[in-house]
């Protein structure tokens, strides 16, 4: 069947962070990054994908295969191999994904939640890609946030911009979880990461 898809670029994206959220009680923000390229795509997921994706990243061994390791296995198990991940629509704040599989050589896409084939597409090592429009339409350009922190007045900028460096260090974990989400809140990702960092390095 004839795909419109195929005949748009395609856009590599990467993963850069995975952080709770407290709007939103049992969801996570997910933050792609365009692998050549400045914009940032968050994505709200669930807890339990939440968890399964950062088991993987973190190169943790569940005892028991999680359902994202069974359906690796099952693919596995009959010659099926996961080639990549697309991004390919948002509607109404959804995002829309497939896993596009090979079978002895016949190309097969698999509709799929996004949370659910990026957490499949990380066991198979397989790319993440979307499309212009989606990025677009959604991506957050991080030099338009500079501009945007460099037009308001100095005082504001002291107010909202988080301590970097030492002065994290000597923060308190309850401090930094706060603006932690205020940098999330804000969309503000390059800080959170940093912010998430150090929070790491005391676990």
């Amino acid at each position: 069947m004839w795909n419109p898809l195929f005949l748009m670029e395609k856009i590599e994206l990467k993963i850069i962070g995975l952080s709770y959220s407290q709007t939103q009680s049992g969801a996570y923000a997910l933050v792609l990054s365009e692998k050549e390229g400045s914009r940032r795509l968050p994505i709200i997921i669930g807890g339990f994908e939440a968890q399964s994706i950062a088991i993987e990243l973190e190169n943790m061994k569940p005892s028991r295969p999680l359902t994202h390791d069974l359906f690796k296995s099952f693919a596995e198990s009959f010659t099926i191999k996961i080639k990549e991940v697309v991004i390919y629509n948002l509607i109404e704040g959804v995002f829309y994904s497939k896993l596009v599989c090979d079978k002895e050589g016949e190309e097969v896409e698999i509709d799929a939640r996004t949370s659910d084939a990026i957490a499949i597409g990380i066991r198979c090592n397989c790319p993440v890609f979307t499309f212009e429009h989606i990025l677009s339409s959604a991506g957050i350009q991080l030099e338009d946030e500079m501009d945007e922190a460099e037009a308001v007045s100095s005082e504001e900028a002291e107010e909202t911009k988080p301590p970097k460096g030492n002065e994290l260090s000597a923060m308190s974990d309850e401090e930094l979880n706060r603006l932690l989400q205020e940098a999330i809140d804000k969309e503000n990702y390059e800080r959170a990461s940093e912010i998430r960092d150090e929070l790491n390095k005391r676990n």
